[in-house]
């Protein structure tokens, strides 16, 4: 038990890393608590290291426990605010490549498709296109390719 106080700081530093660990590689942020209990434990074992508390087992266990429902309130609104944040960035897949030939003229009332994939797709375009203008797909949704004329992308 002596070996476990004489060298509390630094055990609380580990267990504080490994929290931190496993909550970022494990749980992947998603929740906080781990968190801020590893912030409060590596916190704790440096403040102990440095002589700023005593290194005992009732300091650490109040420390601790101060520090993690500190960090809890202050830093609880901040870290949900940054993970709500998204990004909406379009990924690029095989059907960027494709780039056809309009069998007939493409423009709002047009029914055109176009079999890809084993799908039959139907084509849509923002500006109308005329029959046999090399077509190059700029977006999809369901069951629809968008597609502009190769020099107007």
């Amino acid at each position: 038990m002596s070996l476990f106080v004489e060298h509390l700081s630094q055990i609380l530093i580990v267990l504080g890393l490994l929290a931190l660990i496993i909550e970022v590689a494990v749980l992947g942020f998603a929740t906080f608590v781990l968190f801020f209990l590893g912030l409060s434990l590596v916190l704790s074992g440096l403040m102990m290291s440095v002589g700023l508390l005593d290194a005992t087992l009732m300091n650490a266990l109040w420390v601790n426990a101060v520090l993690t429902a500190a960090l809890a309130a202050v830093l609880w609104q901040p870290l949900k605010r940054m993970q709500a944040k998204t990004q909406s960035t379009e990924v690029n897949s095989d059907f960027a490549d494709i780039t056809l030939v309009l069998s007939d003229d493409l423009n709002e009332q047009s029914q055109l498709t176009h079999a890809y994939s084993g799908i039959t797709w139907q084509l849509k375009s923002e500006t109308p296109i005329a029959k046999g203008t090399t077509v190059k797909v700029v977006k999809k949704s369901v069951g629809v390719l968008w597609v502009a004329a190769l020099g107007d992308e």
